[in-house]
């Protein structure tokens, strides 16, 4: 399985930015290449994608920054995508986000996915200018 760590620094406070990107419904404001809806379907939260409707949630942790984004088909076939948000010197933020290449996902999907996320990064840096 590949991997990729991105990172991006962003012009806000951790815990705002936490608060933000911790929130399921927030994804089609920042992630506009992945997902253009968010609905609630009892309990639960389905997104729209390119690829159709999917399962989320975000296990998250304000103590330790932890955003993570688990996701999938069906709920008994949801994969994660760590993430967090760290605190630096300076009262800015610094969000690190692990693409991972599911079973199934060619290379060239997986690069594609990658340069999506670079482009909600930017995304995110002009909605914490």
């Amino acid at each position: 399985m590949k991997t990729s760590t991105k990172t991006v620094h962003l012009n806000a406070a951790p815990d705002h930015v936490f608060g933000y990107l911790s929130k399921v419904e927030n994804l089609p404001k920042w992630a506009t290449n992945y997902c253009t809806e968010v609905k609630r379907e009892g309990a639960d939260y389905k997104l729209l994608t390119q690829n159709g409707e999917m399962f989320m949630r975000i296990d998250s942790d304000a103590t330790t920054g932890v955003v993570d984004m688990v996701g999938g088909p069906h709920k008994d076939q949801m994969a994660p995508w760590p993430a967090r948000v760290a605190a630096l010197p300076d009262g800015s933020s610094l969000f690190v986000f692990t693409c991972l290449q599911m079973p199934g996902v060619s290379d060239e999907e997986f690069a594609q996915q990658c340069t999506s996320l670079d482009e909600e990064f930017e995304g995110l840096q002009k909605l914490f200018a």
